[in-house]
């Protein structure tokens, strides 16, 4: 939508992007929908983005998005984006009252777009203490955000376990001395082993207590607990995790205080590493069988050379080619964090390979076109045996160990994959396909493992193609093995 706003500039845009990441906290504070409006040309208003909370109920359940405005809400706006002040309205639709704040967004001194916070109006009940603290923090990230200072830049580290409003908050003033915890925040804290109250104590001291002797700190702790820079952190004691998440809460550039979402995520550290186990392990297996496939390729090679018999040793060569294949797949997935490899990189070994083997005395060129592409682990086994074994035919009866050209072209679809193997040689004899065990052994793995279909034609030009059409199937994601 930020496309049918007028003048919106990239640097803007940009700014924008960043709120709509982070605004989730904003709407669980506020216990209220936040709406995103961008001016266009006409002079009017369009909803770009909308947020609902997941601390209160919603106020729009129907998608609001490419929504206009009424004309006494065009004019509020109008109004915010030249004064740049925060304004309130309320307005009763039926039997439903909204309350709505309308701010300014502002970006390098300039108001680039107006946010509603919108909400039911408060009946008479009283709110909660943890209401009154959320809300004071939603009025000063607003403040904030009028005055250019919010959103903030992205925490550093991945967001996995990241910290949200409803799994603990406190916050911090200026000195980072705890001015107010939520239930779930002494909880967390509790779990990692402060004992007492958490109010009136300041933070940095309570966490560094809890520091073994010997453990890894991340040198970003103490700057997080003090609530100094918008960074992530994750801090482990006792056998508990905690991911942490500072926000500075500015006063026209002044640090006032700060916002410090917690998180146990005890489970969550756990489950990686034991997948940062697991990965070592496959890794290691595949390096094993990649040694013991080498060892049987170089015992078939000393057979075939103690061999007197010429058909001998042409199977055990052809049988050593086959096993290092397979084995070039296997040094590849010990290198790899999951079961997927480059098969490009792959097969251009196993292409060298396979011509030097066929035609050692020979100079046959090889040509690739095409990608392949990232494919998975056994889809990759039986694709390059099979390719390898299409490119030593060429060389060995197409171009009959001379030399000329064999060219593969590769075309990838999603999870189809079809691939040509073109020599220039002498061209299909009758009668001969289908009949040596090399292609036999094509035939079956394509179609039984590949799930596809392969079949030899001559070319008009002299030589012959193979088309192999293979269904690769879908690669497991890292983490989603048995």
């Amino acid at each position: 939508m930020i496309a049918a706003a007028a003048d919106v500039e990239p640097a803007d845009a940009e700014w924008l992007h960043q709120l709509v990441g982070d605004w989730q906290v904003v709407a669980d504070l506020a216990f209220a929908d936040l709406v995103l409006w961008l001016p266009t040309d006409d002079g009017s208003f369009v909803v770009a983005a909308h947020c609902r909370p997941s601390t209160a109920g919603t106020v729009h359940y129907d998608d609001i998005v490419g929504d206009t405005p009424t004309e006494p809400r065009r004019q509020l706006m109008n109004q915010t984006l030249l004064d740049r002040g925060i304004h309130l309205r309320a307005e009763h639709d039926g039997e439903r009252g909204l309350r709505e704040v309308v701010i300014p967004v502002v970006h390098d001194g300039r108001a680039v777009a107006v946010l509603t916070r919108e909400s039911a109006l408060p009946t008479s009940r009283v709110p909660s203490r943890l209401e009154i603290s959320y809300m004071e923090i939603a009025d000063v990230l607003c403040a904030m955000m009028s005055r250019g200072e919010f959103p903030q830049p992205a925490p550093t580290g991945s967001r996995r376990g990241a910290p949200r409003v409803g799994d603990g908050l406190v916050r911090l003033d200026a000195e980072g001395r705890v001015l107010y915890a939520s239930p779930n925040a002494v909880s967390n804290f509790h779990r990692l082993g402060v004992i007492g109250e958490l109010k009136g104590a300041v933070l940095a001291e309570l966490v560094t207590a809890l520091l073994e002797e010997h453990t890894n700190v991340d040198e970003a702790l103490a700057v997080v607990v003090m609530g100094r820079a918008p960074w992530r952190t994750d801090i482990e004691a006792r056998g508990v995790a905690l991911s942490l998440r500072a926000v500075p809460l500015l006063d026209r550039g002044e640090r006032s205080g700060a916002l410090l979402l917690c998180r146990d995520v005890t489970e969550v550290r756990r489950r990686e590493r034991e997948l940062l186990t697991k990965d070592a392990t496959i890794r290691e297996i595949h390096h094993r069988v990649k040694n013991n496939l080498q060892t049987v390729s170089a015992l078939l090679r000393l057979q075939a050379r103690r061999s007197p018999n010429e058909e001998t040793r042409a199977a055990l060569g052809e049988a050593t080619r086959r096993v290092a294949t397979i084995a070039l797949v296997h040094e590849t997935l010990s290198q790899n964090l999951d079961e997927v490899v480059n098969f490009d990189e792959v097969f251009g070994r196993a292409l060298r390979l396979a011509a030097d083997v066929a035609s050692p005395d020979s100079s046959v060129r090889t040509v690739v076109e095409g990608t392949f592409g990232a494919v998975g682990a056994e889809a990759a086994t039986a694709l390059a045996v099979v390719l390898t074994e299409l490119v030593t035919n060429a060389v060995e009866h197409g171009l009959q160990s001379r030399s000329g050209t064999v060219t593969v072209t590769a075309e990838r679809d999603g999870l189809e994959l079809t691939v040509r193997v073109a020599d220039d040689g002498v061209g299909l004899e009758q009668g001969k396909v289908l009949t040596g065990l090399g292609t036999q052994i094509v035939s079956t793995i394509v179609t039984n493992e590949l799930h596809g279909s392969i079949h030899w034609a001559p070319r008009p030009e002299g030589g012959t193609e193979v088309v192999l059409h293979a269904h690769l199937g879908q690669a497991r994601p890292k983490g989603a093995r048995g």
